[in-house]
């Protein structure tokens, strides 16, 4: 028996712990925090130190597969597969041009490695189709979008500048981890310790809202409501920054006359909250030295994503929550490239948000600052006529299980000419395929924490707190007999065999595209050497990628040291906290209606042990189904028990779900995690698979018109036990 310990990367969530990996005869045996790390300090979640069952469980593919005429799979080898993808993919853009080919990227094709971002960037471009469409657009997309609303302030927020206050609207980080990367506690606890304050907006009493100061809990769906009475308090009691205001903002008194009629009485009987708790929430945001406000999962799934976003950089801005020239930036981006660290004291002034790149087909959707509407991808694929998707490439993801409306998009799955699906298992999305490509685990290949680098790109309150760069080398090889393959280098070999030729850009492809970098010209004819790929990646990074390359076990890299540099002279650009477009949007807030005959309203919420949708690594101590969460009044007013089955019916649909009581939820509202379940129309057991309440989603429905995301959190919904026959 050979055991050996290597240090790697988690790269389960965003979270992207540093670990301990030990391997017994060539197989993932534990994973543990590596206590070394000055970071993370040994934190990993449950769901990273189970992750060993997937690479050995015997539900793991390790051999790509034909779907037969039949409707059952037969191993197929994964070249040979990749040969009769290419044939007909370039059957089908022959046949009715490139946009007859989509590529859909889930969370893990962003998270595996660094360079598939890129390669996929790289092959759609080949290939000649704009449908790329990935998870940005179905989970946060108003982060992106609002910024160009409001504009980007070109150096970083106090998040991580020791904050006086945080305000967390709907944002869960002990369970999320959507916040300052490593152990959750630690920022928490460091605020506490300087007296610094932490407010909580959140119809749950989670696991961070019973650590608030003060902690809101308003009726769902109510969170911009409630931000603009903040906003309203702060203008008319003077605690906002004027001198910050008066060099760097426009749009005021816009945004002062449209926050007059959110008062104290309006606010706290729509979002029913206490009218003394709205003010003291604006009083302690606004009187703080320094803070910051981020907003998580739910806010911005219920169909105002875009607007609470707003409101919220709004609130930044008013009070003047960005770092200023001279302040050292201790989280300066190692990895990201050095032409775009943010460290100037001015403002990029508004940019386009939507409107712009390719005009789907449908509900006016276009291009946006977070990608295309991935809810449109759906009717793309039904939709007859010019442009009409016929083939699926997806990567790293489940549509059939994540996208909603899932009785839509399994109807488009199963209606393409061709499905590919790169997997680790058997997803719902790969019952549907007609190939399913057998894939590598992250510490079978080597990867970075490049993607942690840019979250602070990507939101306020997310990131590192210091400079931090990690490489990890492949820690174990594929097991013995397996025929599995890195996403990257699947698609780099269906282009070759499809006789294209790629190009792939440095750093995270459409995510981040610097100016005038240059691609790298790919020999079609051979697979790509790993370590060259990694090198261009990572091209112009602020510490080079070779001297990363050094420690195994990732390190700080304070120097050289990164300070605010002050703005460029005759530089006019202005935060826009006045935007015409999204006012009208806040405006609409005052009179829009409460549905009828739905007396419950369904909310998001994460789970600690999985990374939204299950696999087979979930802890065998924890359920595998995802439980319907309800307050146990409300349970024993249904005459229903933890245990017992439940129908959850919306204006769409209705799913099956097994009631568990929990005291943390706000009467009235049922939460339930997102991207469980089976295949409708297939005998499923609730208890076994879990529910989907994707399924209760029209995507045509109400929606935030900017990124088409339909209203996925605040689902107006009826609850009574199920059917006998059931139960």
């Amino acid at each position: 028996m050979t055991t050996r310990t290597s240090p790697s990367i988690c790269r389960v969530c965003m979270n992207f712990c540093p670990v301990d990996v030990e391997i017994e005869d060539g197989v993932v045996r534990r994973v543990s925090g590596d206590r070394t790390n000055p970071i993370y300090r040994g934190y990993t979640c449950v769901k990273g130190r189970t992750q060993g069952t997937r690479y050995s469980s015997p539900s793991r593919l390790l051999h790509s597969l034909q779907r037969r005429p039949d409707g059952t799979f037969a191993p197929i080898p994964t070249d040979e597969a990749i040969g009769a993808i290419a044939e007909k993919l370039t059957g089908i853009v022959d046949r009715f041009g490139p946009r007859a080919v989509a590529l859909f990227g889930g969370t893990y094709m962003a998270m595996d490695s660094p360079v598939n971002l890129s390669m996929i960037d790289a092959f759609m471009t080949a290939v000649g189709s704009p449908l790329t469409f990935t998870t940005s657009t179905i989970d946060q997309p108003g982060k992106p979008l609002a910024k160009g609303f409001h504009g980007a302030w070109m150096a970083p927020s106090q998040a991580f500048d020791d904050p006086d206050v945080a305000l967390l609207v709907g944002n869960n980080p002990f369970v999320s981890h959507q916040g300052r990367n490593g152990a959750p506690a630690d920022f928490f606890r460091g605020l506490a310790d300087r007296g610094g304050r932490l407010i909580v907006i959140d119809p749950r009493r989670t696991e961070t809202a019973k650590r608030a100061t003060l902690h809101l809990r308003p009726r769902p769906g109510e969170d911009a409501t409630l931000l603009a009475g903040m906003l309203r308090v702060i203008l008319a009691e003077e605690l906002h920054d004027a001198e910050f205001v008066a060099e760097n903002v426009t749009g005021v008194d816009a945004l002062r006359a449209a926050v007059a009629p959110f008062t104290l009485e309006h606010v706290a009987a729509r979002a029913d909250v206490a009218a003394e708790d709205v003010v003291a929430a604006a009083r302690i945001f606004g009187s703080a030295g320094k803070g910051y406000a981020a907003a998580g999962t739910g806010p911005n799934m219920s169909a105002k994503g875009t607007l609470v976003e707003y409101l919220l950089l709004c609130l930044d801005t008013l009070c003047g929550h960005w770092m200023r020239a001279g302040d050292h930036v201790r989280n300066a981006l190692s990895l990201v490239p050095a032409a775009i660290q943010p460290d100037k004291a001015q403002a990029l002034p508004p940019f386009p948000a939507y409107g712009y790149g390719e005009q789907l087909r449908v509900r006016g959707l276009t291009m946006t600052a977070a990608g295309l509407p991935t809810a449109a991808m759906a009717d793309e694929i039904l939709l007859p006529g010019e442009g009409q998707v016929r083939a699926v490439v997806s990567v790293g993801g489940n549509p059939a299980a994540c996208v909603p409306d899932q009785l839509k998009m399994v109807e488009a799955l199963r209606s393409l000419d061709l499905l590919v699906q790169v997997d680790i298992q058997m997803s719902p999305t790969a019952a549907l395929a007609d190939y399913v490509i057998a894939s590598t685990l992250p510490f079978e290949m080597p990867g970075t924490n490049l993607m942690v680098d840019f979250l602070p790109l990507y939101a306020n309150g997310v990131g590192l707190s210091e400079s931090w760069a990690h490489y990890t080398p492949a820690v174990v090889d594929p097991p013995d007999g397996s025929d599995v393959i890195e996403q990257w280098r699947f698609l780099h070999r269906l282009a070759g065999r499809m006789g294209l030729h790629l190009g792939l850009y440095p750093a995270l492809g459409e995510v981040i595209h610097i100016e005038g970098s240059v691609p790298l010209q790919l020999d079609m004819t051979r697979d790509p050497d790993v370590d060259e790929l990694f090198e261009h990646i990572h091209t112009g990074s602020r510490i080079p990628f070779a001297e990363v390359r050094k420690h195994p076990r990732g390190a700080l890299f304070p120097d050289p040291p990164v300070h605010v540099r002050p703005r460029d002279p005759g530089w006019e650009g202005r935060l826009d906290v006045g935007n015409e477009v999204m006012l009208t949007d806040l405006r609409d807030e005052l009179t829009a209606p409460l549905p009828d005959g739905y007396p419950f309203r369904l909310i998001s919420r994460r789970l600690m042990h999985v990374m939204n949708a299950p696999t087979f690594a979930a802890p065998e101590s924890r359920p595998r189904h995802n439980p319907a969460f309800m307050n146990p009044g409300d349970l024993a007013g249904l005459g229903v028990e933890t245990g017992d089955v439940v129908e959850i019916r919306s204006a769409r649909a209705a799913i099956l779900a097994v009631a568990e009581a929990d005291d943390t939820v706000r009467p009235g509202t049922v939460s339930i995690s997102h991207a469980f379940g089976g295949l409708p129309g297939v005998a499923e057991d609730v208890r076994e698979l879990g529910s989907n309440p994707g399924r209760l989603v029209a995507d045509d429905g109400v929606h935030d018109r900017f990124s088409g995301q339909p209203r996925m959190s605040n689902v107006p919904v009826r609850i009574g036990p199920a059917p006998v026959d059931a139960r």
